[in-house]
């Protein structure tokens, strides 16, 4: 009875996270809408369309810059030899949701050679419909693609949407046949608000795994951080009051403790910016003037609490030696501080 009740609950909340997707899909049609950034596709993802308070709209903005960056750096990296050879690369994105970076990259002409995309099946099932039903979207995944609503799957040479859950380990291991993922490439992993969700062992297990399984590679995380300070405490209780509790919050609460869960887990080394340290010195002083003036922000103390309790971090395995310069590096464009702050925490 116990277990059924557990399960019950369980079931329910694994529900209120996937709800999340839709929230994140309308605050980067927020975005887009006010000239943040360009995403021709996110709107066929957007059932209806909201207006976000300018808040939301920059601190979405600075989550999604974040990861672009960190991506273009991995697409650019190559060995340091004269064979002039390309490097093959590969994208694992876990608990994709209704994430159009894969599109975006295509039509950009800069996607990688493979680009996989794994979430719940009542997720990627949707995804799926909508990748058969717009044009804009089967385009991009190629004429070869074969697209299964039911199974929840889109089988295409250069992209691989499947259905998983990321808990299960065994699954994830046969995830890696099913989309041809090559271990021994470059592979950048991308886990947006998804690990903070799940129990600390099931995260240990997934960092683990991924730190086994590729020996190049970079683990990007953006989650929340800080839950004990007064701002922490609400926001977990306004998750919760949506059923979305942060199972994993307590278990890696502060930068420190995002970094040694990835060394901890045979991650060669690793580091983590909060979001407020991350806007201020990696995003380009250029480009931060221009999103500033696009609306009218007077939300100050609170937009420098929210960013204080939201991170990016970052592990690297480097066996080929491609990341050398890779991460929240110097830029002559930002700041002068940057430079003194790159706390990468090296395995001995």
């Amino acid at each position: 009875m116990e277990r059924a009740a557990a399960d019950s609950r369980s079931s329910g909340s694994t529900a209120a996270v996937q709800a999340t997707n839709d929230d994140a899909a309308a605050s980067k049609l927020s975005c887009v809408n006010k000239g943040y950034m360009k995403d021709e596709y996110v709107h066929l993802f957007v059932r209806r369309p909201v207006k976000r308070a300018p808040i939301i709209n920059r601190g979405y903005y600075a989550r999604w810059v974040a990861l672009r960056k960190l991506l273009l750096q991995f697409l650019k990296s190559e060995r340091h030899n004269n064979d002039n050879i390309q490097t093959k690369k590969q994208i694992l994105s876990l608990g994709a949701g209704f994430d159009t970076t894969y599109f975006q990259l295509v039509n950009e002409g800069i996607a990688p050679h493979l680009y996989v995309e794994v979430d719940f099946k009542e997720v990627t099932s949707k995804k799926a419909a909508l990748v058969e039903r717009y044009s804009l979207l089967r385009d991009k995944v190629g004429p070869e693609a074969s697209i299964s609503i039911e199974r929840g799957e889109v089988l295409s040479d250069h992209y691989k949407l499947l259905s998983a859950d990321i808990r299960d380990i065994q699954k994830l291991d046969s995830i890696i046949g099913l989309a041809h993922l090559d271990p021994s490439l470059p592979t950048f992993i991308i886990a947006e608000c998804v690990l903070i969700y799940l129990d600390p062992d099931s995260t240990h297990a997934i960092v683990g795994w991924a730190a086994k399984k590729f020996s190049t590679a970079v683990f990007f995380l953006y989650e929340q951080i800080h839950p004990d300070d007064a701002f922490g405490e609400q926001m977990i209780k306004n998750l919760e009051s949506r059923g979305c509790p942060l199972l994993g919050i307590h278990a890696t609460p502060s930068l420190q403790s995002k970094q040694k869960l990835f060394v901890d887990h045979g991650w060669q080394r690793a580091v983590a910016w909060d979001m407020l340290q991350i806007y201020n010195e990696f995003i380009e002083i250029q480009e931060k003037h221009r999103i500033e003036r696009l609306e009218l922000f007077d939300e100050f103390e609170e937009w420098y609490m929210m960013q204080e309790h939201y991170c990016v971090a970052c592990a690297i395995n480097d066996a080929e030696g491609l990341f050398r310069d890779f991460g929240f590096s110097k830029d002559p464009h930002i700041s002068s501080q940057s430079q003194k702050l790159h706390p990468l925490q090296i395995k001995e």
